[in-house]
């Protein structure tokens, strides 16, 4: 028996760059244990166990980044393309080979990467340049907006202006006092 599928063997810790290949172990281990049980519980079920081989099997071209029928993408979509199902196998009636599947994308993305100082200094100095671009641009809006009222009000004194000079529309100008 592969020891893959041997549900007694426990798979051994791997580097950090092969998460992928772990995952796949998980995934045909589990899958073998539950084809298994599939074969063992009745033979009505050899349907379910070629389903489940099936899911496996994609699940562990998919971790590994080898996909035949599908793009690859470690979706539920994708995983019931690379396996040959509709997609309401793996939501309705497979939702265990579901649950692993997501808990070992999970897994293999890993925790998030820490960030370093540079790039530390480099976020607060992008926002304090994006506070005072802000600060600009408020400060723009409301000049703008003071203009505007400024040539408004020009244009109202204009109008005045252009009525109140009478008939031959010469605008005169008035003496200034000293």
């Amino acid at each position: 028996m592969n020891p893959a599928h041997d549900p007694q063997t426990i798979p051994e810790p791997v580097p950090d760059g092969s998460r992928g290949r772990q995952a796949a172990t998980i995934a045909e281990t589990v899958g073998a244990v539950l084809a298994h049980a599939g074969d063992a519980t009745s033979p009505k079920t050899a349907a379910d166990a070629a389903e489940i081989r099936a899911i496996t099997d994609a699940m562990v071209r998919l971790l590994v980044g080898a996909p035949l029928r599908s793009d690859g993408q470690l979706t539920i979509k994708s995983l019931a393309e690379e396996a040959g199902l509709r997609r309401n196998k793996l939501t309705h009636k497979h939702t265990g080979l579901k649950d692993l599947f997501y808990a070992l994308v999970k897994a293999q993305q890993g925790p998030p990467k820490a960030f370093t100082d540079k790039e530390r200094e480099l976020s607060e100095q992008q926002k304090k340049d994006l506070a005072r671009v802000r600060a600009e641009r408020d400060s723009l809006r409301s000049k703008t907006q003071q203009l505007a009222r400024i040539v408004h009000v020009l244009e109202v004194e204009n109008h005045q202006l252009r009525a109140s000079a009478g008939a031959d529309g010469v605008v005169r100008v008035m003496p200034v006092r000293r």
